[in-house]
């Protein structure tokens, strides 16, 4: 196929963390040839002559996947075809490979109709931020090199699945466990994974599907998890796990069928950890419950508030070397004895050895826990330019208030007896917030004051 560069990309695609649109009206395959071009140029800047390539299951990327590697390799940069794979094993594949510049062809949890691209030039990780505007005005000018690249296939599935096997070690306990990889990437590759070890498993909407026919893949939203909790209660089984459509994120149901959020399932993997580990420094994102960080004190460790995003996220858990880390959405990153990249599928199965260990359900892993009244993450729908506008005169608002708050993301106004976050999101034009309380009459008059102030400012 001919492809042709395109000099009026879609600027709004071009996000925080990665690129993101809607195939093919803001994401074509010549926007992926186009970014190609640009990317095997600007690595060989930095000195790199290779790469590595994979995609998820969206029906879309098999198309905008051939289209980046033919961009690629005409710049004569050599390319390591992973196909079809999860970002986990994608960004695997660059750590065993030895190869850090790299593009993955994903929209992660976004609708089956969106496509994308997670990137990163060399050994500094994920691209984000200035990183990715300062990339686009390079596409924009469109002066690329010139050259012929070599394709190598490269299988990384015996490779992932080895690097499980080496890291894992299950007690005597047998688990019966529900898994819903939701159509996605990981109906390919966990059944393999979880056979490796000693568990009882079953797996619903397990055909990959990258039209999503039966829910929406993202297991951070709780109606997404209905047939997983259902399957769950009906077998008896001691868990449910869910992941996303790329397999970086997971969601976690318990024996009763009740959703364990991310942030308070952090909590039974610090209490198993704390111990182990010499830095006793726990890393969380801003959406994250005061459960959370209550406990983190409670265990003698420092809890660090830290931006939503998972190049961020996994960014500081290296920087500041810390051996643990977490997000709301399901992101979770492992530094102990895992290379430090962000998966659902490790996360759950670290979440199985720690049960396989124990005789107590997750329930009574969670005993002795603070409880808050919390709403779920509410995302309103606003503009690309009008999100930060309103997230700004949140800001000017609390400061006139005199309120306590942090602004590493968004705005998070603290009180005595709970807490209101306001930010915009990075991945689409929507404003999201997060309220918590002591009790729920006090959590509705906060999430009265801030929701009322959004409304009145997203016009």
């Amino acid at each position: 196929m001919q492809y042709q560069y395109k000099k009026d990309l879609n600027k709004n695609i071009f996000r925080e963390y990665d690129i993101r649109g809607v195939y093919p009206t803001e994401l074509d395959d010549n926007t992926a040839y186009t970014f190609g071009l640009g990317f095997g140029t600007h690595i060989q800047k930095l000195g790199k002559k290779k790469c590595v390539v994979g995609h998820d299951n969206r029906l879309s990327s098999p198309a905008l996947y051939a289209a980046l590697i033919e961009g690629i390799k005409s710049t004569g940069v050599d390319v390591m075809s992973l196909g079809l794979c999860t970002t986990p094993m994608f960004y695997y594949a660059c750590i065993h490979l030895e190869i850090p510049s790299g593009v993955m062809v994903t929209a992660s949890h976004n609708p089956k109709d969106d496509n994308g691209l997670k990137f990163s030039f060399d050994e500094s990780g994920c691209c984000k931020g200035d990183d990715i505007s300062n990339f686009l005005q390079e596409l924009l000018v469109g002066e690329f090199n010139s050259g012929t690249g070599k394709v190598f296939p490269y299988d990384i599935e015996k490779d992932y699945i080895s690097l499980y096997e080496s890291n894992l070690h299950f007690g005597t306990r047998r688990l019966k466990v529900v898994l819903d990889p939701g159509n996605g990437t990981t109906a390919d590759f966990c059944r393999k994974i979880y056979e490796k070890f000693p568990i009882e498993l079953i797996v619903i909407n397990g055909e990959s599907d990258g039209s999503f026919p039966n829910h929406h893949p993202d297991p951070s939203i709780e109606s997404n998890l209905e047939q997983l909790k259902t399957k769950v209660l009906e077998v008896g089984a001691h868990v449910g796990i869910a992941f996303d459509g790329d397999g970086d994120r997971l969601g976690v149901v318990s024996n009763t069928g009740q959703y364990i959020p991310s942030d308070i399932l952090m909590i039974i993997i610090i209490r198993d950890i704390v111990n182990k580990v010499k830095k006793k420094q726990f890393l969380y994102d801003v959406k994250c419950s005061k459960t959370l960080s209550d406990e983190i004190e409670r265990l003698g460790a420092e809890g660090i508030c830290y931006r939503t995003g998972h190049s961020y996220m996994r960014a500081k858990v290296s920087d500041d070397d810390m051996p643990f880390g977490g997000e709301l959405s399901g992101h979770i990153y492992f530094r102990d004895r895992w290379p430090g990249f962000d998966s659902g599928m490790y996360a759950g199965a670290r979440l199985l050895e720690i049960m396989s260990h124990t005789e107590k359900n997750i329930n009574q892993l969670l005993e002795g826990i603070n409880q808050y009244c919390s709403t779920p993450e509410i995302k309103i729908p606003s503009t690309d330019v009008k999100k930060v506008e309103v997230v700004n005169k949140i800001k000017e608002y609390v400061i006139s208030c005199g309120y306590s708050f942090l602004d590493v993301d968004g705005v998070r106004i603290n009180f005595e007896d709970g807490w209101a976050l306001i930010r915009y999101s990075n991945t689409g034009p929507n404003i999201t917030a997060r309220f918590e309380a002591v009790s729920e009459d006090r959590l509705q008059k906060i999430q009265q004051e801030f929701l009322e102030l959004v409304n009145s400012y997203n016009i």
